[in-house]
Order: C-alpha cells, then sequence, then structure tokens
C-alpha cells in the first residue's frame, strides 16, 4: 500500500468521506514535504504532527499543545553541550573534517599513480580545551567514558579504545614535521559519518585532530603538511600502508567538485562536476577492517609485481607494454599490476569525461573500475558484487563501484537526478530479499574539506 492510500484510508478513519479524505491525504504529503524541507526534521515526524493535529481538529478539540517536531541541533550545536557534559566546561578549539568518496582509482596511490575523490557533507567534529592537569583526556560520542593518559604516553594501539590511535597518532607525528604536541587538553569528538561504510572516518579524525592541536599550540601549517600529518600516522602508528588518498581528500575537498591527486608529487587539484550528477552511497555493514591483514596483502602483491618487473612503483609501468610486462610475472602478482595499471588510465580517461559532462562514458569506467576490483584485485565481496548488479540494471544509474579500500563495506552509485528513494529501496529491497538484511543508503552531495571552525 502505498503512502497516498494509507493517509486517505486514516482519513476515512476519522470521519471524512471517500472524496475528502483523498484530498485530505494529498494535502498531508504536501504539507509534510514542506515541513521536511524548512525545518529539516524527518518524514516521521512531519506526518506524526501532522496526523495528531488533524484529530484533534476533527474532534473538535484545542492542539495547542501538539509540539511542533523541531529541527535537531546542528553538529555545532550537539559537540558543544556534549563537550559541556563531559568536560564541565566549553572547548577553545572545534574542528570539521568530511569523510569522503573514492570517486575512481582504487588502489592506485600507494602505487604511485592518479586517483578522483569526492569530499562529502558529512564528518567528524572534533573540540578540544587545555587543562592544567599534565594529562591528556579523551572521549567521544560512541565512547563517552574518558579515556585518561599522561602526557608523553603514546601507547601504540591502545588496547580496546581503536580510535584513540588516529588523535595519539597524529601527536606522535607532529615531530617529525618538526611540530610540537600540545600538554594537557581535553579532547572530544563527535560524527555524523557512518563508521565502515568505506567513507574514511579514520582520515577525517586524523586531519580534525591535527588541526585542533595545531590551532591549541598557536601553530600553522599548510594543508599539505597537515594532509602529510595525517598519512603518516596512519601508515607508521595505526599500522595501514595506505596512500594518501583518504587524507588529501578529506583535507582539499570542496564543493561541487573532485579532487585529482598525482600521488608522485604530491600534486592536487579539483575537477568540476557537471550538473545533475548525484551520488549515492549503500552502506553493506559487511567487514571493513582494513588493518586485520588483506589491505596490507595487496600492498606486499604490488610490490612484488613492482620488483618484478623492475620499476619503482607500478605507475611507471607502460599500459602499451602491458600484456608483455605481466608474461615476466607470476599470476597473483600479474592480476594486481593489470588491475593498477588499468585502473590509472581509467582515472585520466574519467577526467576527461567530466570535461566533456560525458556522464554516461563517465559511469561505464566507474562500472569498469568495480569489473576490475572484482576480478583482478580481488578486493569485492559477494554483497558488493550484488549491489553493484542491481544498481547498473536500474534505471537513472550511470553506473557504480565498491569505494574505499574494499574487502566489505559501501558501493557508491552515480546517477542522474530523475534516480530517486524509491528507487534506492528497490535496490535494498533485493539486497534484504538475498542477504537478510537492508543496506543503510546514503544520499550525498560533495563538500567542502577541513577547516577551524
Amino acid at each position: 500500500m502505498t503512502e497516498l492510500e494509507q493517509l486517505t484510508e486514516l482519513c476515512v478513519c476519522l470521519g471524512a468521506t471517500a472524496d475528502q479524505a483523498e484530498t485530505m491525504a494529498a494535502q498531508l504529503q504536501k504539507r509534510a514535504s514542506q515541513f521536511v524541507k524548512e525545518r529539516g526534521v524527518s518524514r516521521k515526524e512531519a506526518m506524526s504532527y501532522l496526523l495528531e493535529v488533524m484529530a484533534k481538529a476533527r474532534q473538535g478539540e484545542s492542539f495547542d499543545e501538539v509540539k511542533a517536531p523541531r529541527p535537531p541541533p546542528s553538529m555545532r550545536e550537539k559537540l558543544l553541550a556534549l563537550f559541556h557534559e563531559t568536560y564541565g566546561r566549553g572547548p577553545t578549539v572545534i574542528t570539521r573534517a568530511p569523510g569522503r568518496i573514492e570517486f575512481i582509482g582504487n588502489h592506485t596511490d600507494y602505487n604511485g599513480g592518479t586517483v578522483l575523490g569526492a569530499a562529502i557533507d558529512r564528518g567528524l567534529w572534533v573540540a578540544v580545551a587545555p587543562n592544567e592537569n599534565g594529562q591528556r583526556r579523551f572521549a567521544s560520542e560512541q565512547h563517552p567514558e574518558i579515556v585518561t593518559l599522561a602526557v608523553g604516553d603514546l601507547a601504540k594501539q591502545f588496547d580496546g579504545k581503536s580510535w584513540i590511535n588516529y588523535p595519539l597518532g597524529v601527536l606522535a607525528a607532529f615531530p617529525k614535521f618538526d611540530l610540537s604536541a600540545p600538554a594537557g587538553f581535553d579532547f572530544l569528538v563527535i560524527s555524523d559519518l557512518p563508521t565502515g561504510a568505506g567513507l574514511s572516518s579514520s582520515a577525517a579524525l586524523e586531519l580534525s585532530s591535527a588541526m585542533a592541536f595545531l590551532k591549541l599550540s598557536n601553530q600553522h601549517a599548510e594543508m599539505e603538511m597537515v594532509v602529510k600529518v595525517g598519512h603518516y600516522a596512519e601508515n607508521n602508528f595505526v599500522g595501514l600502508p595506505c596512500g594518501m588518498l583518504d587524507q588529501a581528500v578529506s583535507g582539499f575537498g570542496k564543493k561541487d567538485h573532485l579532487v585529482y591527486i598525482d600521488c608522485r608529487g604530491p600534486k592536487f587539484s579539483t575537477v568540476s562536476m557537471p550538473a545533475g550528477a548525484h551520488l549515492w552511497v549503500f552502506n553493506t555493514h559487511t567487514k571493513h577492517a582494513l588493518v586485520d591483514g588483506a589491505y596490507a596483502a595487496r600492498h606486499s602483491e604490488c610490490m612484488e609485481a613492482a620488483v618484478g618487473l623492475g620499476v619503482k612503483e607500478l605507475v611507471d609501468v607502460s599500459l602499451d607494454n602491458l600484456a608483455a610486462d605481466l608474461a615476466k610475472l607470476s599470476p597473483l602478482p600479474a592480476k594486481r599490476a593489470q588491475h593498477v595499471v588499468e585502473e590509472i588510465t581509467r582515472v585520466e580517461s574519467t577526467v576527461n569525461a567530466l570535461g566533456a559532462g560525458d556522464l554516461k562514458e563517465v559511469g561505464r569506467l566507474l562500472t569498469a573500475s568495480h569489473r576490475s576490483s572484482q576480478h583482478l584485485f580481488e578486493n569485492s565481496t559477494e554483497e558488493l558484487d550484488f549491489l553493484v548488479d542491481a544498481l547498473v540494471a536500474t534505471s537513472g544509474v550511470y553506473g557504480a563501484r565498491l569505494t574505499g579500500g574494499g574487502f566489505g563495506g559501501a558501493v557508491m552509485a552515480l546517477t542522474n537526478p530523475e534516480f530517486g528513494e524509491d528507487h534506492a529501496e528497490a535496490v535494498a529491497k533485493l539486497y534484504a530479499e538475498k542477504f537478510g538484511t537492508a543496506p543503510d543508503i546514503l544520499r550525498t552531495q560533495t563538500g567542502d574539506g577541513s577547516e577551524v571552525i
């Protein structure tokens, strides 16, 4: 039964005639949409309020006491309130860093290649304030209990609180870049970014932490250095041998643009997104813990392929001679190298297609990227493959691919404006029928990069 049919039935129950009920139901739908747009509440909240008001009115009762739904607090308001609740005072510094979507360029970054990513309009917010007790205190919305460490205590891979390793890694990285780590402070982080979805909450935490620590200690660093600090922390403290895609996109993001990274420099620039391009993320909630070895194994296989081909990095392998070069390798490194070399070419082709406004070609390249990840790099999963298959068969979808390191996580779809909630829910329903649970759906937009608020 559709929403309109359900509302019509409810209006009849409240005493309306059939003709009146249909008109009232349509008006309710329209008014609920206005509430959602104007007040930032959910459709469920808006509809509940309107139905309660209507019920009171039909019964001749006053509905003055029916409270209109209020918009949710902003992330800044939420952070301030939680910081006061946790530490009994306000913060002196607030920073924000967005999550990111890997648009195309899967595992090309640490192979010296190029990659495209999009900062999104969701991310992590960090608040800090100095304290005088010589301690560093950490808490988060998800882990409200305060963890206290002495200044100088940088216990690697902090047991039971793995999220703390990201700001700790940033503190440990500061001296490597001639920066001074701040002494005692209180630290709090909140997020509206789904974890484990391949949207790089870890890089967002590293960058927001780095900017907060710099501001707290009256130091300045250009964004490129902030990106390098976050990348160093991820590689050398957390222990993930990734490239700098995640940190660079979170740092250099720009609304209505993609971030283009030439990892050999590294060099950073932006590429405009054509009008009419929409991004959807489908989070499977399947395993996405990259430090457990799968990511490191792919990294090692790529390094082995580079050594076997006599190059420093796979970016130096020519596509024209790829077939002959691959014959020099054993099967597994050959597959990894083929994916990387061809993926770098797809990145460049995508930049050209974006410049021409050819979203159909961009979509074809995105799906081709996923097939390569699926069959050559083998970092996809049954769940991710199913979502890609279902999405590319759906009207309005230009293309789809896994986003992030793989081995679970999320799929990104590039769509036209006609692809809407109904289409997304239909795909989620197919997924639920096969795997028993529906993926989370995130309709997102490109957003600006990291900043001090």
